[in-house]
């Protein structure tokens, strides 16, 4: 049962939706990543639902672990600077690491943790996002694995949020300008 919002305009992507899509991403991580040691690495706060899902559906061994990274505070657009609020906390040496995330909009971000775990000597390093917003890229940052193409609109639901809130809408929505705009 999906909880109503007043202030999303409309539903993007339903909870079956989302469940087709994190299924096939997880289908083809599991095929791309047979024999190899796979370190999901999550960017928190807004993909801890996708993330949990989606690993429901890799179906090998692999290892997990978190990142808090921080450019938004309580705005709707990236400040540029990127700063590690919890990093990871296992070694990445001989993983296969595969950054999970939410959205890539500026990918400002992305750019920045992807560059440090390079940094770090992992064997190999790809991203996994539910949504890419293209329009917004000011960082050249492509994942490997999409989940969904988003026009430039502000989505919330699914453990995307506007200044905390509505993180545990069931599904992803539009949200109304006026909700955002002051």
């Amino acid at each position: 049962m999906d909880m109503k919002c007043e202030n999303v305009e409309r539903i993007l992507l339903s909870r079956e939706d989302l469940d087709r899509i994190t299924k096939n991403l997880g289908e083809q991580i599991t095929k791309d990543y047979q024999g190899k040691k796979l370190l999901m690495v999550g960017i928190l706060k807004g993909c801890f639902m996708f993330m949990a899902d989606l690993m429901r559906y890799v179906e090998l061994p692999c290892q997990m672990d978190f990142m808090i990274c921080s450019s938004y505070g309580a705005g709707t657009e990236s400040s540029g600077q990127i700063k590690i609020v919890k990093d990871l906390s296992v070694p990445i040496q001989d993983c296969h690491v595969l950054i999970v995330e939410d959205i890539i909009d500026s990918g400002n971000t992305l750019c920045y943790v992807k560059n440090l775990l390079k940094e770090r000597g992992c064997k190999s390093i790809k991203l996994c996002t539910l949504f890419d917003k293209p329009s917004r890229r000011e960082a050249p940052v492509y994942a490997d694995y999409i989940g969904y193409e988003v026009a430039n609109e502000f989505i919330v639901g699914y453990g995307l949020d506007f200044n905390e809130r509505y993180r545990n809408l069931p599904y992803v929505g539009v949200l109304k300008p006026e909700a955002y705009q002051l």
